[in-house]
């Protein structure tokens, strides 16, 4: 590939971000809304004015390449934020809508994660160090919201399941295990 055509691409990746960080911006308080965990509630918060901040970082590249940020529209983060509404339109109770909320959040984080590291490569490549240092800061502040989510989930999924249910199934698991090393 071309230096030129990388530059291309690069730029128009970077757009496809900009573009994916405020409509996440728009979106995320009405996922702190929808959450009736204190601590999701807070998450979800927390993650809206670093979200700001990625944005902010993402325009300080988009100086120093001398372009403007926007005329792209990121299709995946448009579909990953409707399918997010769908969830928030649902009659979950509590902690199930919590938990399917963390879902949908953890669906974001990830599409975010593959798209800081694949900009973050192409920076790389062309010699951008200050966006390489600004991209990988935030791909660094992605990685660390996901795990938080994923710490958040293994409370709230056990407390969606209710704790019949989970014992239920660790009594199955152990009856299993105990079977299966009866048959060893």
């Amino acid at each position: 590939m071309e230096r030129e055509t990388l530059r291309e691409l690069y730029v128009d990746e970077l757009k496809d971000i900009y573009n994916a960080e405020t409509q996440l911006v728009k979106a995320l308080p009405k996922m702190a809304e929808a959450a009736t965990s204190e601590d999701l509630r807070k998450g979800f918060e927390d993650h809206l004015e670093q979200t700001k901040g990625h944005v902010q970082r993402l325009e300080q590249i988009f100086q120093g390449l001398d372009e403007s940020p926007t005329g792209k529209k990121c299709k995946g983060m448009e579909g990953l934020i409707d399918e997010g509404k769908e969830v928030m339109g649902e009659d979950y109770e509590d902690e199930a809508m919590d938990a399917a909320l963390i879902s949908a959040a953890q669906r974001v984080e990830h599409y975010e994660i593959a798209a800081y590291g694949s900009v973050r490569a192409f920076a790389e490549i062309l010699g951008e160090d200050e966006a390489v240092t600004l991209l990988e800061q935030t791909l660094e502040e992605e990685k660390e919201t996901d795990r938080k989510l994923t710490e958040l989930a293994s409370e709230i999924n056990v407390e969606a399941a209710g704790e019949s249910e989970v014992e239920d199934t660790e009594e199955t698991t152990a009856r299993k295990t105990k079977s299966r090393s009866a048959k060893a």
